[in-house]
C-alpha cells in the first residue's frame, strides 16, 4: 500500500513538474478596487490557486468536524467517570464479601498395592 502511495505521489509530483515548466508565460494578476498588480508565470498563478483552494477546504473541513471532536471528548470523559464509578463500586462488593481462603487441594490418587 506504502508503494502505491509513493508512486501517485510521485506521477503527479512529475506532472507538476511539467505543467510548471510548460506553463512559464507571465500573468499579470490585478486586483480591481485597488491599482496593484503583480506579474507571475502562469504556472505560479494556477498552482498558487490551487494550494489557496485546498488550504480553504482544509479548514472549511477541520471546522465542520470540531462538532464531532468535542463529542467525542466528552464521550470520552463520561466512560472514564463510568469506569471509575465501576471500579469503585467492585471495591465495595469485594470488600463487602470477602473470598473465603482456598481449601488445600486433596490427592485423589488411588494407592494401590504391591
Amino acid at each position: 500500500m506504502t508503494f502505491i502511495g509513493l508512486l501517485l505521489t510521485a506521477l503527479l509530483l512529475l506532472v507538476l513538474v511539467l505543467f510548471a515548466i510548460s506553463n512559464t508565460m507571465p500573468v499579470a494578476l490585478q486586483l480591481w478596487p485597488f491599482d496593484l498588480s503583480w506579474e507571475v508565470p502562469l504556472a505560479g498563478a494556477v498552482l498558487g490557486a490551487a494550494a489557496l483552494a485546498f488550504l480553504l477546504g482544509a479548514l472549511l473541513t477541520w471546522g465542520s468536524a470540531l462538532h464531532y471532536r468535542r463529542r467525542a471528548r466528552r464521550m470520552q470523559r463520561a466512560a472514564q467517570l463510568l469506569e471509575a464509578e465501576l471500579a469503585e463500586l467492585r471495591g465495595q462488593q469485594d470488600a463487602a464479601n470477602p473470598v473465603p481462603p482456598a481449601a488445600p487441594a486433596r490427592s485423589t490418587a488411588l494407592a494401590t498395592s504391591p
